[in-house]
């Protein structure tokens, strides 16, 4: 053995020193499974990619040279000319008008998450979600402390009866809930669109009991027929709605761009603790140069080839599973919510059905009550190919038949 080489040490030990309240430690990653229908992955194929070339030479050359200061001369806000698609396109699509002073580039919309949390919260405070909900959200509500209260959702979204009672029972106990935070354009999970009248009921609650509302709009892009009602910041004059946005469902996941719109005093505050140097410069140059002339027809085309996708895997949900998978066809997105029936457990199915190499996201994951969550799941359709859904539903009727053959034997549609 060379005298420089040496057995590996032990590794030094940290568990003493972890601060308490971790969520458990991560696995190692060994790649995807081959039927993967978990995660906000999406179509392969769709990603724009000689157009993110194009777009990347072109503003290299032009602008290359910004690279060298922190914010590329367009300050802690981000990359102007992105701002000024993202203002231009919230004016258009969801009825937004705001300035490009309001809005703040983010490290994806979980960013932006966070950054409102880090100034609003603190532990022990009330926050409103809607009772089935992203999962990030309820997980980051928790790691915080946060007293976190579901309301229900029905098919028109966040219920405003409901969520008056609550806010009824929160001031008899003399609490004013930090926000409500709703995903109304495309629900997650349930991917639902709010109509203008429901958003309008829940505007005039959260003036009344004086309750700001915090607004994900990170699937809007994704309904099927391209129009949406507008925006609750769309709605009202104050600054009491925040609104963030992503382009990781339109344009690529692994680009991390999101953004945040509020009003400068909210705004103020969030930039003072974004201190990170900013959100990645050169995919913000990238992605400013691309959408110019490219987005609205990039859209339409993914939207168009999600929707085939869905298409799929309802007709696979429907020969393998019959009556004992039961779901609303989804107004847009890249998810189906899945209820099934008593007696299955979907943590317990998702874990078995990994084995088999299919990915779920079990129910509970994406609801404040995960006792009430236990039998239902959640399929990304948008990134596995069209015979991989097929393949990947086969295999999961299989597995949750043998694991649970009381409850998941259905009347089939067909063979």
């Amino acid at each position: 053995m060379d005298a420089k080489e040496s057995v590996p040490a032990e590794p030094f030990d940290f568990t003493e020193l972890l601060r308490p309240g971790l969520p458990p430690a991560a696995t190692r990653w060994t790649g995807f499974p081959k039927y993967n229908f978990v995660g906000g992955h999406n179509d392969t194929d769709s990603v724009p990619v000689d157009g993110l070339v194009a777009a990347a030479t072109a503003v290299l050359k032009r602008e290359g040279s910004s690279l060298s200061t922190y914010g590329m001369t367009s300050g802690p806000l981000g990359y102007r000319p992105l701002r000024e698609f993202i203002a231009r396109k919230l004016a258009q699509e969801a009825g937004i008008a705001c300035s490009i002073e309001e809005i703040l580039i983010t490290s994806g919309s979980l960013q932006g998450l966070d950054l409102v949390n880090q100034v609003l919260l603190a532990p022990g405070d009330t926050v409103i979600v809607e009772h089935m909900t992203y999962g990030g959200a309820i997980t980051r509500l928790q790691r915080l402390g946060a007293n976190i209260v579901g309301v229900a959702v029905d098919h028109d979204g966040l219920s405003d009866t409901a969520l008056k009672s609550t806010l009824d029972l929160l001031r008899s106990r003399a609490i004013r809930p930090k926000y409500i935070y709703t995903i109304p354009t495309v629900q997650n999970p349930t991917a639902t669109v709010m109509s203008e009248a429901r958003r309008r009921k829940i505007l005039a609650l959260s003036s009344e009991y004086g309750v700001p509302l915090f607004e994900d709009e990170c699937y809007a892009d994704l309904v099927w027929e391209g129009k949406r009602p507008r925006a609750f910041r769309a709605l009202t004059e104050d600054d009491r709605v925040i609104h963030i946005g992503s382009f990781s469902k339109s344009i690529a996941p692994a680009l991390r761009i999101g953004y945040l719109v509020t009003g400068w005093p909210l705004m103020s505050r969030i930039l003072a603790i974004k201190n990170d140097g900013g959100s990645g410069a050169i995919e913000q140059m990238i992605l400013a140069e691309y959408c110019q002339g490219h987005f609205d027809d990039h859209v339409q085309v993914l939207r168009k080839t999600l929707r085939r996708k869905l298409d799929v895997l309802v007709e696979a949900l429907r020969s393998r599973f019959g009556t004992a998978a039961e779901f609303e066809y989804p107004a847009g997105g890249i998810f189906l919510w899945v209820n099934l029936p008593d007696g299955v457990d979907t943590t317990r199915l998702a874990q078995v059905a990994l084995q088999s190499g299919v990915a779920i996201n079990p129910g509970a994951e994406w609801m404040t009550d995960s006792v009430a969550g236990r039998k239902r799941l959640r399929l990304c359709f948008a990134h596995p190919s069209e015979q991989v859904i097929r393949e990947g539903i086969e295999k999961l009727a299989q597995v949750c038949q043998r694991e649970f053959p009381a409850a998941a034997t259905g009347n089939k549609a067909h063979r």
